[in-house]
């Protein structure tokens, strides 16, 4: 590759993580390159160029991979078929085809946490129909779409026998409804020549109307042991998957204090924002420094942080107005990041706020003031 900071880096997936990502690259003098559908991507306003295609399109996604020197992705759904054959071809691309494929089939994901003794909830493939399926498999229960689910999609609760009525309509598997006393999530990075490096466990609170993260909280509320446990289970993770990259190890804390592994990403995830303002190192750099094989930085929480997700507000679809910045900005310790998205949409993921203070419990109230603040309405 002769010049390590002359490096091409391939980004398929033009939103605010791969944006984030570029601005990383772009810090290393890398050259950075983008694909994603929509004109003007938040990651384009920071890349070197985008080619504007699908996340399917083989023959534009070739060209991505062709002009660079190191692939990545910020999304799951997109075609690994043709990122194998270039992987054989002598490309490379990380994390590779291969974890992608186990990951983005979210059956196949569990089935890999399965065989490695990874402690996960209770599942069944949907094999029959539903509705036997469900007798079978005990209520409450969880319908989970294999494909295509992110932010709440994908998935249906079944409380009752009658729900079946309206659950999802494709290949999809059930799951227990545990019974959770906090969501956890952990950051795990393994490079190219497979050192590894594990960020602190946060939580992760709901947005309950749409079932996506508003909050999180770094560090987690645990005691020790959870930590620890956590923090191992995740490392277990990205070693079974033989993964290389930024991982987004998303975890159930059970009341009875279990530690389930719930979902994997492949990539920078939203549970890790936080670390931009918050870590010695952040996830995006992180990830940068481990896909090119470089040394990984510290993981180190420097201070403790709160980051809340700018959603779209329900009732609002067009271009984006941001009311309340001004008040957010004068909250110390209040760092604002606004992704660039031409559209806003409700519950869309429209930018963050991360707050650092010292006492957790302070920035905890600094948060709530920016949720009540902070708007995105449309003109």
């Amino acid at each position: 590759m002769g010049n390590k900071m002359d490096l091409k880096l391939g980004i398929i997936g033009g939103g605010q993580l791969g944006k984030m990502m570029a601005q990383e690259a772009r810090k290393f003098g890398f050259k950075v390159f983008v694909l994603d559908p929509t004109p003007g991507s938040p990651a384009s306003q920071v890349a070197d160029s985008q080619i504007v295609a699908d996340f399917y399109n083989a023959e534009k996604i070739k060209e991505l991979v062709e002009k660079s020197d190191i692939s990545t992705y910020e999304i799951e759904h997109i075609n690994t078929d043709v990122l194998k054959e270039l992987v054989y071809e002598g490309y490379t691309v990380h994390p590779s085809p291969e974890v992608l494929e186990t990951i983005k089939d979210k059956s196949r994901q569990k089935q890999m946490l399965n065989q490695n003794h990874i402690p996960t909830s209770r599942w069944k493939m949907v094999e029959k129909d539903l509705y036997s399926e469900v007798i079978d498999f005990g209520l409450p229960a969880v319908q989970k779409a294999c494909h295509g689910g992110y932010d709440g999609r994908g998935v249906f609760v079944i409380h009752e026998k009658q729900d079946v009525l309206n659950a999802l309509k494709c290949d999809s598997f059930l799951e227990e409804l545990v019974d959770i006393e906090k969501e956890l999530a952990v950051m795990v990075a393994r490079s190219a020549k497979g050192e590894i490096k594990c960020y602190p466990v946060v939580e992760m609170a709901f947005d309950e109307r749409a079932n996506i993260c508003d909050t999180v909280i770094a560090p987690a509320r645990v005691n020790q042991r959870i930590q620890q446990e956590a923090s191992d289970i995740a490392v277990s993770c990205v070693e079974a998957l033989d993964g290389v990259g930024i991982f987004g190890i998303e975890m159930f804390l059970t009341r009875a204090g279990k530690v389930l592994v719930n979902e994997i990403a492949p990539r920078p995830h939203n549970s890790g924002h936080y670390t931009i303002e918050a870590c010695a190192t952040s996830q995006f750099e992180q990830h940068i420094r481990a896909i090119a094989g470089f040394p990984l930085g510290s993981t180190e929480l420097l201070v403790p942080a709160v980051m809340v997700n700018i959603l779209g507000e329900e009732g609002y679809e067009g271009r984006p107005n941001f009311a309340g910045i001004e008040d957010v900005l004068a909250i110390p310790g209040a760092s604002i990041h606004i992704y660039g998205k031409k559209t806003t949409k409700p519950f869309r993921k429209m930018g963050h706020v991360t707050i650092v203070d010292k006492n957790i419990d302070t920035a905890l109230e600094k948060a709530e003031i920016v949720k009540h603040k902070l708007k995105v309405k449309s003109y």
